[in-house]
């Protein structure tokens, strides 16, 4: 049986230079060589996440690179070849991932090469386009509630921005803990969290959280500023709050301490046995992602033009190869 020839080159979206969507082009590049202990992943679709748009504007998470460099983290692809001394996977296989976060990976392209553990078997019943759109905001809300908060069943967790791409998969995180849910987001999100299971929804636009909710356990605040003093309020003594957010000088952190919080920063990392608590909890059927857009891979400026307005309901995604 002969095996398909890999391309030397590859087309991919670089940046000369920090700034605005449109400075966001296709170009062609060489492939890259998976080297020990990495796979060679045909990019079928990527993600697109608040990190990709804040490092194409500020170089977030270039790790001190200059441009040009290519955005992207999140990965659902097929490996085309693999490294010295990988047994996790074969060629062929379907994989999605995080990988090497919060380096770049470079996922907008038609070839990522990466450590094979940080990739897992698709889940069962999705395609490229919606495992595209869980490794980083499913890690995320898997390591905040679970490895951060241990959440327990009976607990309660209020999450904000719950319809967003975080948000929305912490809601079913949570709700699989057995926890009792609150979440915030526009009125006309409502119904789609509860049928994900929130329990208790209130309206940014309209109602104060802070005047109502108490005795919450466990908080994961996407938004920062403002809210987080705002959410301490909410806090039992003993409770937790989750920012996924670097914290500055507005993070009330004498005021939690005062009150017998713990307030922590949380950023996620590339997590195989995480990735594999996902897949499992999407073959049950307890956890679904929603993809709100989709872009061919020359569209990624648009893409980044609609994630920034914030008003999304779950995830982007680019369709990189059929």
């Amino acid at each position: 049986m002969k095996h398909a020839i890999i391309p030397s080159t590859m087309r991919a979206i670089s940046q000369d230079a920090a700034g605005a969507p449109d400075v966001l082009k296709v170009i062609e590049t060489r492939r890259p060589v998976p080297g020990r202990g990495e796979i060679l992943v045909r990019v079928h679709a990527a993600g697109v996440n608040p990190a990709d748009w804040k490092t194409r504007d500020r170089g977030v998470f270039a790790d001190g690179a200059e441009p040009p460099f290519t955005l992207g983290f999140d990965v659902a692809g097929v490996v085309e070849a693999v490294g010295e001394g990988v047994t996790l996977f074969r060629t062929g296989e379907d994989v999605y991932g995080m990988p090497c976060f919060p380096h770049p990976a470079g996922a907008y392209a038609e070839y990522v090469a990466a450590p094979a553990r940080h990739f897992a078997p698709r889940p069962k019943g999705l395609n490229h386009i919606q495992a595209a759109a869980l490794p980083l905001a499913a890690l995320t809300a898997w390591q905040a509630l679970v490895d951060t908060a241990n959440l327990q069943p009976g607990r309660r967790v209020l999450i904000h921005a719950a319809a967003g791409g975080v948000g929305h998969l912490a809601v079913q995180i949570a709700k699989a803990r057995g926890a009792y849910v609150i979440g915030t987001a526009s009125a006309g999100k409502h119904e789609l969290l509860r049928s994900l299971g929130a329990d208790e929804l209130f309206d940014y636009r309209t109602e104060d959280f802070a005047e109502t909710v108490r005795d919450v356990d466990v908080a994961l605040d996407s938004l920062g500023g403002p809210n987080w003093a705002r959410t301490l309020r909410t806090l039992r003594p003993g409770g937790t709050l989750i920012s996924i957010l670097p914290l500055d000088h507005t993070f009330p952190a004498e005021e939690a301490e005062a009150a017998g919080i713990r307030a922590v920063f949380m950023l996620v990392e590339p997590d195989h046995a995480g990735l594999r608590e996902i897949t499992s909890l999407v073959e049950d059927g307890r956890l679904r992602v929603v993809a709100d857009a989709v872009f061919p891979l020359e569209q990624a400026a648009q893409a980044h033009i609609l994630g920034e307005t914030g008003r999304t309901t779950g995830k982007i995604v680019l369709s990189v190869a059929s």
